[in-house]
């Protein structure tokens, strides 16, 4: 069984490679019945901006709720909005 650190390298694992960022840094992780939960803060490319066709060095703070099993493969993952993260 995985320990909280493993877990936690393995989330922020996770988003930096599917979503192509530079870091990825665990704010809140707990142990589950069914392996690991976690919360992983990312600083991506401004949606906003970007939509809008603007070249800009602006991130957008995102958190990323993101369960894993025993094995650290990962279950799911989601972009929580500003009112739930924390």
């Amino acid at each position: 069984m995985a320990n909280i650190d493993e877990a936690a390298r393995a989330m922020s694992e996770f988003l930096k490679r599917t979503l192509s960022v530079e870091d990825a840094k665990a704010i809140s992780i707990a142990k589950t019945p069914e392996g690991w939960e976690g919360e992983i803060e990312v600083y991506e490319e401004s949606s906003f901006i970007k939509s809008i066709g603007l070249s800009t060095k602006v991130k957008d703070r995102n958190i990323y709720k993101i369960k894993v099993d025993e094995n650290l493969e990962v279950q799911s993952y989601e972009r929580m909005n500003a009112k739930e993260a924390g």
